[in-house]
């Protein structure tokens, strides 16, 4: 099952994550999400879990603690959502007239 973790400090890492999940069974991965230009973790990540059963108690159980002073949203991923591309506007080196 794949969790989603939002609220995050951002001092939280790939492997705080896991030590807290892994309380409850078996993690295939653990990652924060990190903002592609400054590098930063962005505040919430994901959890993969094999056995459905210990993914519901970690998020049964995790679901509203408290991480450094934030409470942490803990559920189900859900699938991402297809969206449209961004057009940025810009000019793309041609000149219009």
């Amino acid at each position: 099952m794949n969790i989603y973790v939002g609220n995050m400090p951002y001092s939280m890492t790939d492997s705080d994550l896991n030590d807290a999940f892994a309380a409850y069974g078996k993690v295939d991965s653990a990652r924060v999400v990190m903002d592609r230009d400054s590098g930063r973790p962005k505040g919430f990540g994901f959890v993969e879990m094999p056995n459905n059963d210990e993914a519901n108690a970690a998020i049964a159980a995790l679901n509203g603690t408290q991480r450094d002073g934030r409470a942490l949203s803990v559920n189900e991923a859900r699938p991402k959502e297809d969206r449209p591309q961004r057009n940025s506007g810009g000019n793309r080196g041609g000149r219009r007239w």
